[in-house]
């Protein structure tokens, strides 16, 4: 039988599970949204820690608590921070819009940790002195996202980029058919397609990093609307030299307190960017999937590292998982991002009420974001072996290939030897030496697929129809 012990707040008396380090205010919280079982994550809830340890280096400073309480909520929070207490915070992300129910939470926590190790500490009073939900909530997303996406997200972009580029190297002189619309191109390489993908990684990289310039801008400081009421004006500044020195992160405090705290802009702006990563993370795996199709009936042009059976009726078939795996954490990105957009613009006058549901989104995008590019990296692009005696095949029996002739033999003979090809499926130096009067040695030269994938103009000046 679970045992209990009696909590009081500002609203009177509830029971708590004895063994909880929370009181009243979470456990109220924990009765009124029994919605999906879903808790803040684990990010927000060390932003939370080190936002209070900061807080509490802040307020001794100024002479707003006194040494012994400022010491003892430090030690708390940063408890809180690493991780020791999570299952102390059970409240769904489907709650009160401000986040004041995870504020509370966290307040709680830190005042019976503290009270535990003898110091006399208030949630309120003391943990929330300089403090209110509306400042550390939009705080609390903007520090857990950052680094987030500091710590994991740019070195798995790097690490992803660093793994293309090594292939690109390798495949660099290794022809293939090229493909628009899904149908037969101009040839080039594995690694100039390669370094397609390889530039779609840097731009992201590059558009991340430059929305974190805003996201390192704190409201900390602003409290209840923006005014700073009851906060020392250094407040703010200091919280954020503080977080700066405990997460080697360079952070500030925002300019405009009410922007901070009634609109969510830079969490809509990093959103987004992850939306664009996203995008492009969709295309490589796509890419991938159809290069690996067949192998027999499919395209075949390269083979991905068998890592599991893929069917519980066919033996033998092996599916492209990973790049399915990233293809479905794209999608969901996707749809958080239009969560995120919408509870964006739910900041009505001085504050935005749909913090908790940005905090869940942006964080589940960027922490499945940095898992699955890893595991693109690593169990996909590093290892796929290259069918190049297939590739060659088709590579020679490609019609296009006759678009290189175009300034000798003009484009209409072109078409009209490609459609022979085509129609009796023969390679086009066949058809060509029938069709266009040049020598087979002309026509090797005019049609060396390598020699096409350097692009410029072929066999000198026009011709006619």
């Amino acid at each position: 039988m679970t045992k209990y012990r009696t909590e009081r707040d500002s609203m009177g008396e509830l029971k708590v599970p004895a063994s909880a380090l929370y009181g009243a205010q979470t456990q109220r919280a924990v009765d009124n949204f029994p919605v999906s079982g879903l808790t803040m994550p684990r990010q927000f809830i060390r932003a939370l820690g080190l936002i209070k340890a900061a807080a509490a280096a802040a307020n001794v400073k100024l002479g707003q608590l006194k040494k012994g309480q400022a010491k003892a909520i430090r030690a708390a929070a940063e408890r809180v921070a690493s991780g020791e207490v999570d299952q102390h915070f059970p409240i769904d992300v489907f709650q009160t819009g401000s986040g004041t129910s995870s504020n509370m939470n966290a307040n709680e926590v830190i005042a019976h940790l503290a009270a535990a190790a003898g110091a006399k500490v208030h949630p309120n009073d003391h943990v929330n002195a300089g403090q209110s939900s509306n400042d550390v909530i939009p705080t609390a997303i903007l520090v857990s996202a950052t680094l987030a996406t500091h710590e994991h997200l740019l070195p798995a972009l790097k690490h992803l980029g660093k793994t293309i580029d090594k292939r690109a190297r390798e495949l660099k002189k290794v022809a293939k058919t090229g493909r628009t619309h899904l149908m037969d191109a101009m040839p080039i390489t594995f690694g100039q397609e390669l370094s397609g993908w390889s530039a779609q990684i840097a731009a992201a990289s590059e558009r991340i990093s430059d929305t974190l310039k805003r996201t390192r801008r704190l409201p900390q400081g602003g409290t209840a609307v923006g005014t700073g009421i009851n906060a020392d004006p250094k407040f703010g500044p200091l919280v954020a030299s503080e977080l700066s020195r405990l997460t080697g992160v360079k952070f500030e405090a925002s300019d405009n307190y009410f922007a901070g705290m009634a609109a969510q802009d830079a969490p809509v702006e990093l959103s987004g960017q992850l939306r664009a990563l996203a995008v492009a993370v969709m295309k490589i795996a796509n890419d991938l999937r159809w290069m690996n199709s067949g192998p027999l009936a499919g395209l075949g042009e390269i083979e991905l590292p068998a890592l599991q059976p893929g069917s519980s009726i066919m033996p033998g078939k092996v599916n492209p998982v990973i790049p399915e795996a990233a293809a479905m954490v794209a999608a969901q990105v996707i749809g958080n991002d239009a969560t995120i957009a919408i509870a964006g613009q739910s900041g009505n006058f001085q504050l935005n009420v749909m913090l908790p549901v940005i905090a869940y989104n942006l964080l589940q995008s960027i922490e499945i974001l940095s898992n699955v590019v890893t595991l693109l990296a690593d169990k996909a692009i590093a290892g796929f072996r290259v069918n190049t005696d297939h590739i060659r095949e088709a590579l020679d029996k490609n019609p296009i290939l006759v678009t290189a002739l175009n300034p000798v033999i003009g484009y209409e003979k072109g078409a009209a030897t490609a459609k022979q090809a085509y129609k009796e499926k023969r390679p086009i130096m066949d058809v060509a030496l029938e069709t266009t009067g040049l020598s087979k040695s002309e026509l090797a030269d005019l049609l060396d697929p390598m020699a096409l994938t350097r692009g410029g103009i072929h066999g000198g000046g026009g011709g006619g129809g």
